[in-house]
């Protein structure tokens, strides 16, 4: 399994804490500041997974989610929603995300919602 990820977040501090955990479990990590066409970035990475911050320019992460989600070939990737919203839940299912992780989250939850969705979409796949 390719083991690719898309972090979309304006806050490159968490884009470079997650990338180098990311990095240290072998994946191949892929990041954008910002969500414009975002899924011409998504068709051009094939991530196996994307993390979506709530608060990203230009359009935020609910549309953003959304439109990867409306797109037949790309609905199928699944997208975890990240936020420090304490309504992190709601904007989530709001979104059409798989899964959310709240912000400030430890390395253990990061590695934890990544695979759990990874393995929820390989077994409906299978």
């Amino acid at each position: 399994m390719d083991k690719r990820i898309l972090i979309c977040d304006d806050d490159t501090d968490i884009l470079s804490i997650c990338t180098y955990i990311l990095e240290e479990q072998n994946w191949e990590v892929h990041t954008k500041t910002n969500c414009i066409d975002i899924t011409g970035v998504v068709r051009s990475i094939k991530p196996s997974v994307i993390l979506m911050d709530n608060w990203i320019p230009d359009t935020g992460g609910i549309v953003a989610t959304q439109s990867i989600k409306a797109d037949p070939e790309l609905s199928n990737i699944p997208i975890i929603y990240f936020s420090a919203n304490n309504d992190i839940k709601s904007l989530a299912k709001e979104a059409g995300a798989d899964a959310f992780l709240e912000k400030p989250f430890d390395i253990e939850d990061l590695e934890r919602v990544v695979l759990s969705v990874l393995k929820q979409f390989s077994d409906t796949n299978s």
